[in-house]
């Protein structure tokens, strides 16, 4: 990335500042035990498939809503997704009693198109590709004057994921790695700035589909790359291409970058049901199954977390992943 074109980082404050303004509408997601294998250090994961609107992506949302004046929300939001954001922005302006407009893939799956327009929202559908619903969403917020939320490259929706870093410090003083799926790059981005803001001394590792890689591709090349054709069963990470702000954040702050195949994916969700009982949906499940690729490959230090993005999937196709894998 050019010298001259260098990005202000989310601070500290920022994302402290966020926390006090999303705690009324957001939760404070557990961080609970599981031991796939009883030698190892200790891993917890961190819960935000029990957020609000079933994913991480409240935090962002809420903190981005929240500081808008009056005028814009009587304007109306807008975003483009392939489901967590949509929900939580429609969540979000339902809170404040603004309209929301949803611009999702038309491979979204029924249960978060479903969940977004029970929140309150209006769902067109442009495409099957970040770039696609991007253009589309940008398109319509010039005409109907709405305000666009993007779902990862902004400063407040940065500072809104951070507060899941915050919240992992104060649970785990004593956490070594914390492992967070990176797909646009918004969460990484957040809980990175936090935790090295905090505690320098803990790993934080971005983890993505092999299928998807757009962050490992971005980070060979020096700068944000776009991919032609992502593929995964890990649906809200098929961003094309990570955020600038967000993957300059990576370049400062995530000290390692892995990635995942499906099967991994599906046998962390295995896991995460078996050992905690928790339903994940396979973007939810990625950081689990980059932790325990690494806890095969070396051996891990100290208390390890790994963030559940989230749980949006439909019963049958979670039992269909389970039953099947990939």
């Amino acid at each position: 990335m050019s010298s001259q074109a260098l990005p202000t980082l989310v601070s500290l404050a920022e994302i402290e500042a966020a926390a006090a303004r999303i705690e009324p509408i957001v939760r404070r997601t557990p961080l609970l035990p599981i031991s796939p294998d009883p030698a190892a250090p200790p891993i917890l994961v961190k819960c935000e498939n029990l957020q609000v609107a079933g994913a991480f992506k409240m935090r962002g949302a809420s903190n981005m809503v929240l500081q808008l004046d009056g005028p814009s929300m009587r304007r109306g939001v807008i975003t483009y997704s392939s489901g967590n954001h949509g929900q939580a922005l429609a969540c979000a302006a339902r809170a404040r009693g603004a309209r929301a407009l949803v611009v999702m893939p038309t491979t979204a799956p029924a249960i978060k198109v479903d969940a977004t327009r029970a929140y309150g929202a209006e769902v067109v559908f442009a495409g099957t590709t970040t770039s696609d619903r991007k253009a589309e969403a940008e398109r319509l917020a010039a005409e109907r004057k709405l305000v666009m939320v993007p779902p990862f490259d902004h400063p407040a929706i940065i500072a809104g994921q951070g507060t899941i870093g915050l919240e992992i410090i104060d649970q785990c003083p004593a956490v070594r790695e914390v492992y967070a799926p990176a797909g646009g790059g918004g969460m990484v981005a957040g809980i990175a700035a936090a935790i090295k803001a905090l505690r320098p001394d803990v790993r934080v590792v971005g983890v993505e589909p092999a299928g998807a890689a757009k962050m490992t591709r971005s980070l060979e090349a020096g700068e944000p790359m776009t991919l032609e054709r992502p593929s995964s069963i890990a649906d809200g990470l098929l961003a094309v291409r990570p955020g600038d702000l967000p993957f300059a954040h990576v370049q400062a702050f995530v000290d390692e970058v892995i990635m995942v195949d499906e099967a991994e994916i599906v046998d962390a969700m295995r896991v995460l049901a078996g050992q905690a009982r928790l339903v994940a949906e396979p973007s939810g499940a990625v950081a689990l199954a980059g932790l325990l690729r690494q806890q095969r490959r070396r051996t891990l230090q100290g208390p390890v977390v790994a963030v559940v993005s989230g749980g949006n999937v439909a019963l049958d196709r979670f039992a269909e992943l389970l039953r099947g894998g990939a």
